[in-house]
C-alpha cells in the first residue's frame, strides 16, 4: 500500500519526491515505491460566488442583499480543473491507504488541502506533515513525526470562518455600495481599515500649520548642549532670543551637575515576517510583497531560511541542538559565526528562545543548508544577509557603552550635552564609530558662545510600507502571510497608490472611507475579529459562534449603505462619448496603461486611452510602431511618417491550454506565492467581465 502527499506547489512535490524515494515522473505527480507525491497550484477550489447558489444573486440589485446563504461551498478554479481532477483519481486508486498533507504548514495551507481532500470525498486516514524548513534534514524529520491530521482541525475551522467572514462582508458591502453609487467600490473586513490608516495619516497632514521658531544652543568643545525647555517650540521671537543671548553673554557659566550611566543594549530578537518587510522597505525601498517573494524563494527553492510567513520573533528550545550547523552555513557571510561555533554556539541573547511565545512557526532563522551564492540574485542575497545578521546577533555580546549627561548653567539657563563612549561594541561592532569625547568636571568654566537658528516645524510624513505594515501588526489587521496582498489589493482596485516610497488615498479612495460604516472603517472591528480567529485556531473560540455574529453585521453593514444619504462622484468618468451607443466613457487602469470604458451597462465598447507603444517596427522607417484603436478595432500606426497595418494574428478564441501556457502558469505558481484571489476579487471580475480589474 502507498501514501498519496499533497503538496502546495510543484517545486515542493519534487523535493519531497526526491527524499521519498518516488522517482517515477508523472504528468501530475511522482511515485516510488512507498508513496504518490502530488500538488495542488496554490488553492485549486474556491468559496461558490452568490450566483453559484441562487438565480436571483446573478443580478447586482439592492433587492437582493444582504445575501446570507446557510450553506456556501466550494468550486473548482477553471485553470486549475486538470490538476484536481487527477489528485481525485489518484485518491481513488486502491493501492492508496492515507493522506499526508504537506502544503504549508499554516493556516492558508490547511486550507487549501482540506478543501481539496474534502472535495474529492477523501475517505481515509489523513495524516498532517509540520515543518519549518524545507531541508532533508527537516522533512526527513516532519515524516517521522507526522500527526493525524485531527490534530489541526481548529487550524481548518479558523482559516474556514475567515474565508466565509470575507465572502460575506466583502461581497455584500461591495454589492451594495457599486449598485447605489454605479461604480465599483470595493470593500472589505481588512482592507477598508487598511485604506483608513494611510487616510488618517493624509489628514494629519493637510491639517498641519508650519510655526516658526528659534533654537538657542551652547558652542562647548565642538559640540552643541541644546537648551532645557519643556515645549522645543517655546523660542517664537528674534528679538527675545536675541535679548535672552545678550543677558547671558555677560557672564561665563559653568558645569553644574555631572551624570553617567552604563547602558546594556542586548541584541534584536530575530525577524518575524512582518519586521523583515518593514526593515527592507526602509532600507531598500522593497514592497511588503516583493519582501515575501524574495524570502520565500529562500525558504522554497534554495532552502537556506526557515517559514518565512510567521509571526513570531522567538525560538523553541528544541532548537538549541542545530545551532552550530547553522553558524557554520552563514560563516561565509560573517566570520565570526565559526568562532562561535568553535566555542559551543553558546546563545547570548537567551530571551530569544521561549517555548510559550513560538506560535505555529519560529522566527525566521537560517537553516543549516550552506548557501550557494552565486545562484543567488542580489535582492535574495540582501534579504538572507539580514535574516543571518539577526541570527549571529544572538551570540554577540551585548552592546555596552556609558552615558554622560552634563548640565550647563547660565544663570536660570541650564543646557544639556549628552555624550556617549562605547565600553564594548558587542554586536554593534559594525555599526558604532569611534567619536571622541570630551571631559569635564563640576564647576568647571564655561564661555559662553551661543548659536541661534530659525527653523519651522515639519509635518508628519506620508506613511511608507514600512510603516503601515507596523500599524496593520499593531492593530492586527490580516496575517503576516496576507498584509501585502491587502496593500497590492488597495493598490489594484485604486483606492490607494504608491508615490516614490509613500503611500496615499485616492479621490475615490477618500469617498469610499466616507460611504461605509464608520466600524468597518475603525480597526477595532476587524481587530476583534482577528483576536476570536486567532482563539478558534487555539480552540477556545466557536467558529460557528463567530460566523453569526459576522451574519448580524453584515445585515447591519448593508442595511446602513441602503439608508445613506451620502453623495458620491466618480473621477474616472470622461466627457468623451462611446461611439456606439453615446454613453459617457470613464478611464480604467490596467496592466499597460488605461482603457476608455463604455458606462452604459449593455454596452462593451472599450479601447485605449493613449496609443501603446508596441515592438513591431514600421516597414518604411524600422522604428516601433503605435498600437492605436479606432472604429474597426486596433491597428498599428507609425508616429514618424503615418504608415499604418493590420494588427497580426486574429481574434482569441476559447480554446484548452497549451502546453507552453501550462508550463507558463506552472513557473509563475512556483516563483510568485501569493495566495490566490479572494472570493471578493473574482466578484468583482465576474460581475464587471474584466479580467484586467
Amino acid at each position: 500500500m502507498k501514501r498519496l502527499v499533497l503538496a502546495e506547489k510543484p517545486s515542493v512535490a519534487r523535493d519531497l519526491s526526491k527524499i521519498l524515494g518516488a522517482d517515477q515522473k508523472h504528468k501530475n505527480y511522482y511515485e516510488g515505491k512507498d508513496h504518490v507525491v502530488t500538488w495542488a497550484l496554490g488553492h485549486l477550489l474556491t468559496l461558490k460566488m452568490p450566483e453559484d447558489l441562487k438565480n436571483e444573486w446573478q443580478t447586482w440589485q439592492m433587492e437582493t442583499l444582504p445575501m446570507i446563504p446557510k450553506y456556501i461551498g466550494t468550486k473548482p478554479l477553471p485553470k486549475t480543473k486538470a490538476q484536481l481532477k487527477a489528485i481525485a483519481n489518484l485518491a481513488k486508486r486502491k493501492d492508496i491507504s492515507e493522506a499526508i498533507i504537506a502544503t504549508d504548514a499554516g493556516r492558508e495551507g490547511e486550507l487549501v488541502a482540506r478543501w481539496i481532500l474534502e472535495y474529492i470525498r477523501f475517505n481515509k486516514p489523513v495524516k498532517r506533515l509540520w515543518i519549518s524548513s524545507q531541508t532533508n534534514k527537516a522533512i526527513k524529520e516532519g515524516f517521522a513525526a507526522l500527526k493525524p491530521a485531527k490534530a489541526y482541525d481548529d487550524l481548518y475551522y479558523s482559516a474556514l470562518a475567515r474565508a466565509k467572514a470575507d465572502w460575506l462582508i466583502g461581497l455584500n458591502v461591495t454589492r451594495a455600495l457599486t449598485v447605489k453609487y454605479q461604480d465599483n467600490l470595493s470593500a472589505g473586513r481588512v482592507q477598508t481599515p487598511t485604506l483608513a490608516l494611510v487616510a488618517k495619516q493624509e489628514e494629519k497632514i493637510s491639517k498641519f500649520i508650519p510655526q516658526k521658531y528659534f533654537t538657542l544652543s551652547l558652542e562647548v568643545a565642538g559640540q552643541r548642549a541644546t537648551r532645557v525647555q519643556k515645549d522645543p517650540y517655546a523660542l517664537k521671537e528674534r528679538q527675545a532670543v536675541d535679548e535672552l543671548v545678550k543677558k547671558l553673554s555677560s557672564q561665563n557659566g559653568k558645569v553644574e551637575q555631572i551624570t553617567a550611566k552604563d547602558k546594556t543594549i542586548p541584541a534584536p530578537l530575530p525577524y518575524d515576517l512582518t519586521e523583515l518587510q518593514r526593515v527592507a522597505n526602509e532600507k531598500y525601498g522593497y514592497s511588503a510583497k516583493k519582501t515575501l517573494s524574495l524570502v520565500q524563494s529562500l525558504y522554497e527553492v534554495h532552502k537556506i531560511v526557515s517559514y518565512p510567513r510567521t509571526d513570531s520573533k522567538y525560538l523553541s528550545n528544541d532548537l538549541k541542538v542545530t545551532l552550530k550547523d547553522r553558524l557554520h552555513a552563514i560563516a561565509g557571510l560573517f566570520p565570526e559565526a565559526k568562532q562561535y561555533a568553535v566555542k559551543g554556539a553558546k546563545v547570548v541573547q537567551n530571551k530569544a528562545f521561549n517555548d510559550a511565545k513560538v506560535t505555529d512557526h519560529h522566527a525566521l532563522i537560517p537553516t543549516e543548508q550552506l548557501p550557494q551564492y552565486n545562484k543567488l540574485n542580489s535582492d535574495e542575497h540582501r534579504i538572507y544577509t539580514l535574516i543571518a545578521e539577526r541570527f549571529v546577533g544572538l551570540f554577540a555580546a551585548p552592546h555596552k557603552e556609558r552615558q554622560e549627561k552634563i548640565v550647563f548653567v547660565f544663570g536660570k539657563e541650564h543646557f544639556k550635552l549628552t555624550q556617549t563612549k562605547v565600553i564594548e561594541a558587542g554586536w554593534k561592532k559594525k555599526e558604532i564609530p569611534e567619536k571622541s569625547v570630551a571631559k569635564f568636571s563640576e564647576g568647571m568654566q564655561i564661555s559662553p558662545r551661543f548659536t541661534v537658528k530659525e527653523a519651522l516645524t515639519t509635518p508628519p510624513k506620508p506613511l511608507s510600507e514600512g510603516a503601515l505594515l507596523a500599524q496593520m501588526e499593531r492593530y492586527s489587521l490580516g496575517t503576516p502571510a496576507t498584509r501585502a496582498e491587502i496593500i497590492e489589493k488597495l493598490v489594484k482596485s485604486e483606492l490607494m497608490e504608491r508615490t516614490n516610497n509613500s503611500l496615499r488615498v485616492t479621490k475615490k479612495g477618500q469617498q469610499l472611507l466616507e460611504l461605509v460604516n464608520e466600524e468597518l472603517v475603525s480597526p477595532q472591528l476587524t481587530e476583534k475579529w482577528e483576536r476570536q480567529l486567532e482563539q478558534i485556531a487555539k480552540g477556545n473560540y466557536d467558529s460557528k459562534k463567530f460566523l453569526r455574529e459576522i451574519e448580524t453585521d453584515t445585515k447591519r453593514l448593508v442595511r446602513e449603505v441602503k439608508n445613506s444619504q451620502q453623495k458620491y462622484q466618480d473621477f474616472s468618468l470622461t466627457k468623451k462619448k462611446c461611439p456606439k451607443c453615446g454613453a459617457f466613457l470613464k478611464a480604467k487602469k490596467v496592466r499597460d496603461g488605461k482603457l476608455l470604458v463604455c458606462t452604459s451597462e449593455s454596452c462593451d465598447y472599450k479601447r485605449r486611452a493613449e496609443a501603446k507603444v508596441s515592438n513591431h517596427r514600421c516597414p518604411v522607417c524600422h522604428k516601433k510602431m503605435l498600437i492605436v484603436s479606432g472604429k474597426n478595432g486596433d491597428y498599428f500606426r507609425c508616429k514618424y511618417d503615418g504608415t499604418t497595418e493590420k494588427l497580426t494574428g486574429g481574434k482569441k478564441k476559447n480554446k484548452k491550454m497549451t502546453k507552453h501556457e501550462e508550463r507558463r502558469l506552472l513557473k509563475k505558481i512556483n516563483q510568485d506565492d501569493e495566495p490566490q484571489e479572494s472570493a471578493l476579487a473574482q466578484a468583482l471580475k465576474a460581475a464587471l467581465g474584466d479580467n484586467n480589474v
